[in-house]
């Protein structure tokens, strides 16, 4: 048998917060019941454990040596898209419920898990409204001036004008979260959980961590790599 079979729940979340989200999803109990073995909480549940620990082991996977500057702009786009785009869609559901649920169970003795709670939620609406203005209004426009430098055909006027329009637009909304999420840091001691903190509580702050840098790796491919590039071609179809 696998020997992560054997671990405790509460340990294999321990190790690699990631987990958390498979074993929610799962209806697993990593925090009150977190001292039961994989094994033994699988057979409770009714689960296959091998398949379980599949779902564990794609967790486990992570790295990234990218070569950001060697993409092109569609390239890069669709990088933004699946990576970036993808993980505040995926991890967004279940940070909101561990944030509901830790300042439900210990708001009273730490008041800031309030102004936390509703920090992420205001950041998590703006971004979802944020992705989908880039990913039906820039992006394609994007994409469409790279096809149009490579297929050598004229490309129509975009509707929002010049194309500095759209990007001051969303490195405005970029500095509005970046904010935000510095407020969360300093709120939450650098996410750094209180003595008295359970697994849930724990895990909440360790994925608030794993959100804000996440957020720094898409504003900065944006903003740095992407955005300049985009503006330069432009300029080059343009005139």
């Amino acid at each position: 048998m696998d020997p992560i079979a054997d671990k405790k729940v509460g340990k294999i979340v321990a190790d690699n917060f990631r987990t958390a989200k498979v074993f929610t999803e799962l209806g697993i109990d990593f925090c009150c019941k977190g001292g039961v073995k994989l094994s033994e909480a699988c057979e409770m549940r009714g689960l296959n454990t091998e398949k379980v620990i599949e779902e564990l082991l794609q967790v486990f996977q992570t790295g990234d040596s990218t070569n950001y500057l060697g993409m092109g702009m569609g390239e890069l786009v669709d990088y933004i898209l699946k990576i970036h785009h993808k993980y505040v869609e995926d991890t967004i559901p279940a940070l909101k419920f561990y944030l509901e649920k830790t300042n439900r169970v210990h708001g009273e003795r730490h008041p800031e898990l309030e102004e936390i709670k509703t920090l992420f939620f205001d950041a998590a609406d703006a971004l979802t409204v944020h992705m989908k203005k880039e990913e039906f209004i820039l992006f394609p426009y994007i994409k469409a001036m790279e096809e149009s430098l490579k297929s050598d055909f004229h490309l129509s006027a975009p509707h929002f004008g010049h194309i500095d329009n759209p990007i001051l637009l969303m490195e405005e909304e970029h500095d509005t979260e970046g904010e935000r999420f510095r407020r969360i840091s300093t709120l939450s001691n650098k996410y750094t959980p209180p003595a008295d903190a359970c697994q849930t509580y724990r895990v909440a702050f360790a994925m608030l961590e794993e959100f804000e840098n996440d957020l720094h790796t898409h504003i900065h491919l944006e903003n740095n790599i992407l955005f300049p590039v985009a503006q330069q071609v432009f300029e080059k179809i343009t005139h």
